[in-house]
């Protein structure tokens, strides 16, 4: 028997009563990494289909393997990095009981309590502490450094291949193929239909959807500001590229 929508104001778990019933609740919440592989796979399918042999469908190819990397990255950037953070704890328990050594060793006689004195204690005490904060900050942010420095790396990746498939649609113009305007001779060649270059238009801006898709795989779990930036970037990108190509597909329409 269906479920029926929670009523306003219901709580999650009154919704979700009984709770085996709301995984869906939880499904739709989160990108699925295996459903964007699938459906960069039937894209790679339908272009082989549409355009057998074209290098759109090569790049369409490059694109289903990275979407397959993504995925195998995303789930090590995630995944917790045991030894790192061992090599941290203990480096950070060193430290501290460096300083707490230090502090019992430093004994002064009654006589020698001096304003002067007390003062180089807090001093030297002090930078102890600035010194101790600076090592405790790096080693705390050092596996987060490093998973960043992965996640920029993958994304910048993720940047040229949406560069690559902007290149595909760049020559194709459609106010030549509905006749608006002599060719020359340096005019590339165009063979395709009015509908062969509405699909192929439209197969590039779906690339470069799921390009901003596959970004957003790398902050879904990993919670960065500087990587969320350059994700942020990628999903601007593609939009704006996309909009040059929906664009032509308007002019195809209006023709």
């Amino acid at each position: 028997m269906p479920l029926s929508p929670p009523t306003a104001g219901a709580s999650y778990r009154q919704a979700c009563d009984p709770p085996r019933f709301c995984w869906d609740a939880v499904v739709y919440r989160n990108l699925d990494p295996e459903e964007i592989v699938h459906t960069v796979g039937r894209l790679k399918a339908r272009v082989d289909e549409r355009f057998p042999g074209s290098g759109l469908g090569r790049v369409a190819a490059e694109l289903h393997g990275v979407a397959l990397d993504v995925v195998a990255r995303t789930e090590s950037i995630n995944r917790p990095h045991v030894m790192l953070r061992t090599c941290s704890i203990l480096t950070v328990i060193a430290l501290i009981a460096a300083l707490a050594a230090v502090l019992l060793k430093l004994k002064l006689e009654p006589g020698e309590w001096t304003w002067l004195a007390v003062i180089q204690v807090f001093e030297s005490a002090i930078n102890d502490v600035v010194l101790l904060g600076a090592g405790l900050f790096f080693l705390i942010t050092l596996e987060t450094r490093v998973k960043r420095r992965r996640a920029l790396k993958a994304i910048h990746e993720l940047r040229s291949l949406a560069h690559i498939i902007d290149m595909h649609q760049l020559t194709k113009d459609p106010h030549v193929l509905l006749g608006e305007g002599p060719r020359t001779a340096s005019s590339p060649s165009r063979t395709m239909s009015r509908y062969q270059l509405a699909r192929y238009l439209d197969y590039c801006s779906e690339m470069l959807s799921l390009l901003g898709k596959l970004a957003a795989l790398y902050v879904q779990r990993f919670d960065d500001q500087v990587a969320l930036a350059a994700v942020d970037g990628i999903e601007d990108l593609t939009n704006g590229l996309s909009r040059k190509i929906w664009q032509k597909i308007a002019v195809l329409e209006r023709g």
